[in-house]
């Protein structure tokens, strides 16, 4: 095995225990905060402030009976759960989480975590499909309806940030990033990709899959067990890698702002830490932001969260998109 493979396959498995155990992590945080948020206790029995709970949650798991409908695709109900959770261990691969620590530095990263993440829409629909229950099936055409619809819009806020650094490498546009952050110079971009990011995830005010007011439980009515567990540690990892995705490619990354006007240069393995340090704010700050967004804000109505999609968020992010594009061809002729 090369030294670069197995660099590669030390930072990919690093990524994938960090990832893992901080959603358990998100579990606890979410369940304290929605209990702050909602002037109640949350968590406080199992362990110290209830910090044991998510351990006990999946024990609960682990224990409860696995039951699989009789009259539905028994091999694809098995295999729907797994799909969310491999589709984001997958984008994990091309994220830089500090400078020259990136499990695969591919050209074409912004291509490869596109064609990933949209993958998770088969694991929901698949789901809902093999149950043989209307209201997973119904949960799981929502789901298919709403993350193609938002993917477009995110691929487009997406795009317009490959504009500035000139290259679909991530690595390449977050230390584009080193003295302007993308916020900044794309925060019409920025809004899209994170209400797509919500949709994506299946979060609310988004989160119509899941509703159950009319759909019982959605696409996983029909699950129990640990295929059930499967979906909600799915949820929590798109949190985490979307939150990730927000930082990488509007936030600098693992740089600090305005970084190249005012840091001065340290040590090799001093500057890894500090990136992994600030890369980790970054991404807990905005996993905060999603759980306080889903406690704050109602969900909308299928229609609505249709036509904010398709009427709104779709031509606003290809004017954004042609503006920047006007802008950046406009300075590099007249004024470079």
């Amino acid at each position: 095995m090369s030294p670069e493979l197995a660099t590669s396959l030390i930072i990919a498995f690093a990524g994938l225990f960090v990832v893992l155990n901080t959603a358990a992590i998100v579990v606890f945080a979410e369940r304290r905060l929605a209990g702050f948020i909602q002037n109640r206790p949350g968590p406080n029995r199992v362990g110290p402030i209830g910090i044991l709970q998510p351990l006990a949650d999946v024990l609960k798991l682990l224990f409860n009976e696995d039951i699989t409908p009789i009259y539905g695709r028994k091999s694809l109900h098995t295999i729907a759960p797994i799909i969310p959770v491999i589709t984001a261990i997958g984008a994990i691969a091309v994220i830089p989480f500090a400078g020259g620590i990136v499990a695969s530095d591919i050209n074409v990263g912004v291509l490869y975590l596109l064609a990933v993440t949209s993958m998770g829409v088969y694991g929901v629909t698949l789901g809902g499909w093999a149950s043989n229950s209307k209201y997973s099936l119904l949960g799981g055409l929502r789901s298919a309806a709403q993350m193609v619809s938002y993917e477009l819009p995110m691929g487009i806020a997406i795009a317009s940030c490959v504009l500035y650094a000139a290259s679909l490498n991530v690595v390449e546009i977050v230390d584009s990033q080193e003295f302007w952050l993308n916020v900044f110079r794309n925060p019409i971009g920025f809004v899209i990709f994170i209400i797509a990011a919500f949709a994506e995830a299946n979060r609310a005010p988004f989160d119509l899959v899941e509703a159950e007011q009319e759909l019982v439980g959605g696409f996983h009515t029909e699950y129990s067990g640990m295929k059930f567990g499967t979906f909600f540690l799915a949820e929590y990892m798109h949190v985490i890698i979307g939150s990730m995705l927000i930082v990488t490619f509007f936030f600098g990354g693992y740089h600090l702002p305005f970084a190249g006007y005012w840091m001065p240069e340290l040590a090799s393995t001093a500057q890894i830490i500090l990136d992994l340090i600030v890369f980790s704010v970054k991404t807990l700050f905005f996993v905060f932001v999603f759980i306080w967004v889903r406690w704050t804000l109602p969900r909308f109505k299928f229609n609505d969260l249709m036509h904010f999609s398709w009427s709104r968020l779709l031509p606003l992010g290809i004017i954004n998109f042609v503006v920047i594009a006007s802008a950046i061809m406009i300075y590099n002729n007249y004024f470079s």
